[in-house]
């Protein structure tokens, strides 16, 4: 249990603020230009809300209003509160990726931190990938810390069916190409995918890395999946800014909360909530910074047992709002304790262990959050494979797979780059039928670059035409976390870097075999070195810029994608006075 320290005592925002030399002087007073009150500065907890509000980011497009709730919390605790605009990686706008410009984020974040006044940080996210760059830059300084998300969606309707964002995106977009659906459907169906603020409403990425905060203990019990216009949603908010700045007085730290047993809670939590696979490459980043020793091994041995039980979109049938009326992510811990497989003793945000919050809940709909012997799968998780085909390992969704291709042998088709596959997967003399085995290269994190989600790769029409959904799908790139289907990602190593991908061919036969987790191409030991001898990098280099940067030091995704030069790096929190 984490030894509170003592109060008061002098606090990281007086090197700034406290005293009566000209440097403070220079620092204080112009911040008075604002209002504020000299007694503002006596000592009290300085907490910058680190706000990724952007119009470019409409998942975080709410994040300034919940932010004056932030506030609220923050001076009826006793704080003094700051809002702090920081990069937003938005999932929705950016190119090539968000996923490229994560790291990017996290870096100028962690600098934001350590670089000003703050004893503690509020982290406002959302949309995909700003959860994980708060956080990771969160880990690194190591000053008091706390999630709160802008939550998911409402529902969307489309003539009387549920509609799922993201996952209804590619549902519909199938049904276009196999005919089932017109192209003026389909733009009436825009109109009812995203009809509140808020982030997915699926079990996606977002709600994945809400839930994966959650879990972790970086934020308040029951933060995950209250909708982003509930009014519950602005009470968590504030509750949230009165409580950082207990946690300043108490200096409870995410090296307190972010243990390895934190970790594993997560990993059981992302396998029974059917989680976005995009988790793995962000928690294992997060590990990293906060110097954890997290592997692809600890997903496969953490998360193979525990049967999948929140039957949400992708995976299931239900969405966020659903989730939320049936008692949300404390029941799913809750059912994960029962079942002994959650380290009840984690510490949480709270001050109390993750066990004291949420064994008295209740689950109020067992159609939502189902009971094991009715879990969507009995072993969901996410599965790593190998084999020649992926050394570093590669990653599949049980959840969202099609049982009958978890075992599979089929005939490779290959697309060189996501560009290949776009010119060619829509021609009806592509030599493809539903028993191949779909391959692309050069979308890993130096190859696309960035690691794009298109490894869920459309089938082609003629094979949906013939009623057929899903096919055995290969790749180096991610997948949204609203995505489905039998799609393994993550292949390490890469084939921008000369990983097996890289020199698959058209007509190669290719095993997957989830149960016995492996990947293989069925070629020899010895044509395979021989490929790779004479393999050559094909992908255009950048010249210049972050592109540049990121193209030099990007490690694999089996490693969660960081730059090599900012894994364990937690350094002081205070720099020194240039005045």
């Amino acid at each position: 249990m984490h030894k509170k320290a003592e109060w008061p005592r002098r606090l990281r925002s007086q090197e700034w603020y406290g005293g009566t030399s000209r440097d403070v002087i220079y620092h204080r007073g112009w911040m008075k230009n604002q209002g504020y009150p000299h007694d503002l500065f006596d000592g009290r907890p300085v907490i910058g809300i680190l706000n990724t509000w952007s119009d470019m980011t409409p998942c975080n497009g709410h994040l300034r209003e919940l932010a004056e709730k932030v506030k609220a919390g923050i001076w009826e605790a006793g704080g003094f509160p700051m809002e702090v605009p920081v990069f937003s990686a938005s999932e929705n706008t950016f190119r090539p990726t968000a996923m490229m410009y994560r790291n990017l984020a996290a870096l100028s974040i962690e600098e934001t931190i350590r670089g000003q006044p703050m004893d503690g940080c509020v982290l406002m996210v959302g949309c995909d990938k700003t959860t994980p760059s708060l956080l990771m830059a969160a880990a690194s300084v190591d000053l008091p810390s706390i999630v709160v998300t802008g939550g998911p969606m409402l529902n969307g309707y489309f003539r009387g069916e549920r509609v799922g964002s993201g996952t209804h995106l590619w549902k519909f977009s199938e049904m276009v190409k196999a005919g089932e659906m017109t192209q003026d459907e389909f733009l009436e169906a825009e109109a009812s995918m995203s009809r509140s603020s808020g982030t997915c409403n699926t079990m996606g990425t977002a709600s994945t890395m809400a839930s994966m905060a959650e879990a972790l203990g970086m934020a308040l019990s029951g933060n995950a999946a209250i909708p982003g216009v509930d009014s519950r949603r602005k009470v968590m908010a504030q509750i949230t800014g009165r409580r950082i700045v207990q946690m300043v007085k108490d200096d409870l730290k995410p090296s307190d909360i972010m243990t390895k047993q934190a970790f594993e809670n997560a990993i059981r939590t992302n396998a029974a909530i059917g989680g976005s696979t995009n988790a793995v490459i962000h928690l294992l980043a997060m590990a990293g910074r906060a110097g954890i020793d997290l592997t692809l091994d600890d997903w496969d041995r953490c998360g193979r047992d525990v049967p999948t039980i929140v039957n949400l979109m992708p995976s299931g049938k239900y969405l966020m709002e659903e989730f939320f009326y049936a008692g949300g992510l404390p029941v799913v811990l809750k059912r994960l304790g029962e079942a002994g497989l959650l380290h009840k003793d984690a510490l949480t945000v709270s001050g109390e262990t993750v066990w004291d919050e949420v064994k008295d809940v209740v689950n109020w709909n067992e159609d939502v959050i189902l009971p094991a012997e009715k879990a969507l799968t009995q072993s969901g998780g996410i599965v790593v494979v190998r084999g020649n085909l992926a050394p570093k390992g590669a990653v599949l969704k049980p959840s969202a797979a099609s049982p009958h291709l978890l075992t599979h042998r089929g005939r490779a088709v290959v697309f060189e780059d996501i560009d290949d596959y776009k010119a060619k997967i829509n021609d009806d003399n592509l030599d493809i039928d539903e028993t191949c085995v779909m391959v692309m290269k050069n979308c890993g994190p130096k190859g696309y670059p960035g690691m794009a989600e298109v490894g869920n790769m459309g089938l082609p029409p003629k094979v949906l035409k013939k009623g057929i959904t899903d096919m055995v799908r290969i790749s180096d790139a991610r997948m949204s976390g609203t995505a489905y289907g039998t799609v393994v990602l993550h292949t390490s190593p890469e084939a921008a870097v000369g990983g097996p991908l890289a020199v698959v061919k058209n007509g190669d036969m290719i095993e997957l075999d989830v149960p016995n987790r492996r990947l293989h191409v069925d070629i020899s030991d010895e044509e395979m070195a021989r490929r790779l001898a004479e393999w050559k990098p094909s992908h255009e280099l950048p010249a210049s810029g972050y592109a540049w940067l990121h193209q030099q030091h990007v490690q694999g995704a089996d490693t969660g994608a960081d730059l090599d030069f900012l894994k364990g790096c937690r350094g002081s929190a205070v720099g020194k006075d240039s005045h």
